[in-house]
């Protein structure tokens, strides 16, 4: 009983497949086939492009990884050093102030800090 249930479903399957292809003109399909082929060879060459392209700027970020590492370190540090400055201006300012209260401007007294968070996102 299976065997036979198989058999009608290749043959139904057979026969649907032969009325497909009639519905459908050959020429259009060898024009599709070469539309994939087409599409497909530009797929490739861009991918190959953009391998090539990886590989290169994989490499470039090598030669550069050093010097962005380093840089940081020293942008860190020196970050680090203006604000040990500013605190310490900050700190003369304020005993200046309490020795010699005329000593700057009223308006000097309340500036604020005004300088930008390089931490914070634009």
């Amino acid at each position: 009983m299976e065997q036979t249930e198989k058999e009608t479903i290749r043959e139904a399957s057979e026969e649907v497949s032969n009325e497909f292809k009639t519905l459908i003109d050959a020429q259009d399909l060898d024009s599709l086939k070469q539309l994939q082929h087409l599409i497909l060879g530009r797929l490739q060459d861009a991918n190959a492009v953009l391998s090539h392209f990886n590989e290169f700027s994989e490499n470039c970020f090598a030669e550069v990884s050093g010097d962005f590492s380093r840089n940081t370190r020293l942008l860190k540090s020196m970050k680090t050093d203006l604000e040990y400055i500013f605190q310490k201006l900050r700190s003369m300012k304020s005993r200046i102030l309490a020795t010699y209260p005329d000593a700057f401007p009223d308006d000097s007294k309340q500036v604020l800090d005004q300088r930008p968070d390089l931490e914070m996102p634009l």
